[in-house]
């Protein structure tokens, strides 16, 4: 089996605004559920973490480094059997200049493999939880790879944060990705769509973008003696391929007309994939 390169996979993205896993760099048969592949799984999505904590210290930590060892999240599934496929950024590939990305959080792993796709199309800040630049010797790395961190115990400094940051960030030249829904969830709903994102591209003056993914193959772990220790990573489903779709350039407007497109969007295109929704 033929291992997929990271060049091989811009190329695609670049020239189509698509990938799709080729038959030869995919396992011909898809793993098994068990709590080894659990543990292969999540070893090759989590790789960036040990990564940056050793490198960063040195000064060797570069953002095509960070992106190679993110790309490790397709790698491993393709290594496993399953198929990634990403479409829709042909929009992306033509519109020039920095824009907010709006995407459904499902698992940890697109938090890692949107990390390789959206640098394809220029450089890009983005939002996460405060604790993972917390972690030991990740907080200088996680400054460096443009991450703005959000503590989730007061939403106006939150907001604040987002806003000032993300406006500066987006001046400068960078995109910058948001999880509109705060924290993981299986269903996306309106009652939990937050409309940060879409105040941050009317201050910054600049386009929305939205994104789906289905990444139902590893969700948050909610039962068993490990749930406490290892909620962030459930037992693996190889039955479910990786899917990221990108919807349409939503032109800077009023915050909340920008926020509703991208909502309508985003569920009709999960409801297209069968994913539960909530209007």
């Amino acid at each position: 089996m033929q291992k997929t390169k990271i060049e091989q996979f811009y190329a695609s993205l670049r020239s189509t605004g698509s990938y799709s896993t080729p038959p030869e760099r995919r396992r011909a048969k898809r793993v098994r559920q068990s709590a080894w592949n659990t543990f292969r799984y999540t070893l090759g999505v989590t790789k960036v973490f040990p990564y940056c904590a050793l490198t960063e210290p040195f000064g060797l930590l570069t953002t095509e480094k960070w992106a190679r060892a993110c790309f490790s999240a397709v790698t491993t599934a393709e290594k496993l059997g399953l198929s990634v496929t990403i479409e829709g950024f042909d929009a992306r590939m033509k519109h020039e200049g920095p824009v907010v990305y709006l995407c459904n959080h499902m698992s940890t792993t697109e938090t890692i493999l949107l990390m390789p796709v959206l640098l394809a199309f220029g450089p890009f800040s983005y939002v996460a939880k405060a604790s993972l630049a917390h972690l030991p010797f990740l907080t200088k790395a996680a400054e460096h790879m443009r991450m703005v961190p959000i503590g989730r115990k007061s939403p106006r400094e939150d907001l604040m944060a987002v806003l000032n940051t993300g406006t500066e960030r987006i001046k400068g030249g960078d995109s910058f990705l948001i999880f509109p829904q705060g924290t993981r969830q299986e269903v996306f709903s309106r009652k939990v769509y937050s409309s940060i994102g879409a105040k941050l591209a009317e201050k910054a003056g600049c386009p929305v973008v939205p994104i789906v993914v289905d990444t139902r193959c590893q969700l948050t772990r909610e039962k068993g003696i490990f749930r406490k220790i290892f909620k962030d990573f459930g037992p693996l489903d190889p039955t479910h391929d990786i899917r990221v779709a990108c919807g349409p350039v939503i032109p800077n407007a009023k915050s909340r007309v920008m926020h509703e497109a991208a909502f309508d969007w985003m569920a009709s295109k999960l409801d297209e994939w069968g994913l539960p929704t909530e209007r």
